[in-house]
């Protein structure tokens, strides 16, 4: 604390400003002393930059010279740089009771682990396809349908059209026709295919053969349609193997994805052998789950390896806001048996109108809803034969449920109508019918000659 005498300061020592308002004296001089000085620090700054750009790549040079002679006179041939400490090195030493750094790779030797060895692997990351794009681009396909719909509404059964697309890929050729891998759900229904090749060119195609189960269809294109130019441009796709796949490999989805054209997703093999619900009634299959994006229209589409071959057939994507990257394709391994049957069968195209079989009966479609709430097979339900078709004669009747017709499995009446598009009146089918028994259904095969034009 301070006294109170020691706060006492004299009025003559406080500074006391000049508040008076008589003008102050101005001292000539200074102003041309401060331009002189300006002036002078200009142009000992500009000699300065001068010197520097001048002599600095001499020193410099010198410099360099001289350091790099100090390293070779330190350097001795044959040996190695010696080892400066980082943090690398650091890392790879622990300290025991003794305070002794033990190297890392000494106590790998010692282990029972065994260490996973990274020599020899090859170390590539693979971000350009483009070869392998340009290579196989010519062998996918555009599928474009359109698609008799039927929904009942309040007991009346209301058809309509669809348009959808999706995928597919060249797969042969025989004497007559072009053929081509797709999936089952893209030709389902269909009451007309086109397809699209690379050079833009489109021809209507027709279903050669289809396995509901295992999700393939062929279909066929006349060669004799094909264009000279078209022909030039496709190629046939190359089956690998789909056994021989490790998880994360890379993997190549190509595909007609939303319809807007051909597209190229890449990622790896996520899994393999995954169960996946192919529908309703519980049957799944063992696919290939990839990252690689498989959106709605690629399904029929190419999955390729990174030498250019087909290890899958893109058929599903998983959706959903807590699902991201899980498509699944078809094993090339399971398909290709499958694909070399349909191939073989005899391709349906349909016949004109006026030579066309009938089969006399009204349906309607029993799906896997319809079949939980009734227990009922899922087939085509007959709600009406009329009298003197075929059908009465060959011994349909109502409430019968048609599975097959020609061996060819049968689930939509717009499916049975597009098998007997195919068929001339006086053909005779074999046709699949779960008829109810005491209760129950049995399976019974009926042999039809279908009717002239009705």
């Amino acid at each position: 604390m301070y006294g109170q005498d020691e706060w006492n300061v004299r009025q003559d020592d406080i500074y006391q400003p000049d508040l008076s308002d008589k003008p102050k004296k101005k001292k000539k001089g200074r102003f041309w002393a401060t331009v002189g000085s300006g002036l002078l620090f200009g142009l000992c700054a500009g000699l300065m930059i001068w010197g520097v750009g001048q002599f600095m790549p001499q020193i410099s040079g010198v410099v360099a010279a001289d350091i790099q002679g100090k390293a070779a006179a330190t350097e001795q041939p044959g040996d190695f740089a010696a080892a400066k400490p980082d943090a690398s090195a650091a890392a790879n030493t622990v300290e025991t009771d003794q305070a002794t750094d033990v190297p890392m790779s000494d106590l790998q030797e010692e282990s029972d682990i065994a260490v996973a060895q990274s020599e020899g692997m090859t170390k590539a990351v693979v971000t350009d396809v483009t070869a392998v794009v340009d290579t196989v681009m010519p062998s996918v396909v555009s599928i474009f349908g359109t698609y008799s719909v039927t929904e009942n509404f309040w007991g009346y059964a209301i058809r309509q059209e669809e348009t959808g697309s999706g995928s597919g890929f060249i797969v042969g050729e025989n004497e007559d026709e072009l053929l081509l891998v797709t999936n089952n759900h893209v030709v389902a229904d269909s009451t007309s295919l086109s397809v699209q090749f690379i050079d833009e060119s489109i021809y209507d195609a027709v279903v050669k053969g289809t396995d509901a189960d295992a999700d393939l269809a062929v279909i066929a294109i006349k060669l004799s349609d094909l264009s000279a130019a078209t022909k030039s441009a496709i190629r046939i796709a190359t089956l690998g193997d789909s056994d021989n796949l490790k998880v994360g490999e890379p993997a190549i989805a190509i595909g007609n994805a939303l319809g807007y054209g051909q597209s190229v997703t890449t990622g790896v093999i996520s899994a393999l052998n995954r169960d996946y619900s192919v529908d309703e009634d519980g049957n799944t299959q063992a696919l290939i789950q990839t990252d690689a994006a498989i959106n709605p229209g690629n399904s029929g589409g190419a999955l390729l390896n990174v030498s250019g071959e087909v290890i899958g057939i893109n058929s599903n994507k998983i959706a959903g806001t807590k699902v991201e990257g899980m498509g699944y394709a078809i094993p090339i391994s399971t398909a290709k048996p499958i694909i070399a049957e349909l191939m073989n069968k005899q391709t349906r195209t349909p016949v004109e109108q006026n030579k066309r079989g009938y089969l006399g009966i009204s349906g309607l479609n029993v799906d896997s809803q319809v079949q939980e709430m009734y227990g009922i097979p899922v087939g085509v339900y007959i709600s009406r034969v009329y009298e003197g078709t075929a059908a009465q004669k060959a011994g349909l009747k109502k409430g019968d449920i048609i599975i097959s017709c020609d061996g060819e499995t049968v689930e939509t009446m717009e499916g049975l109508s597009a098998l007997l598009d195919s068929m001339e009146a006086g053909t005779s089918v074999q046709i699949g019918v779960m008829m109810s028994v005491d209760g129950g259904y049995q399976e019974r095969i009926l042999e039809v000659t279908l009717d002239g034009n009705q």
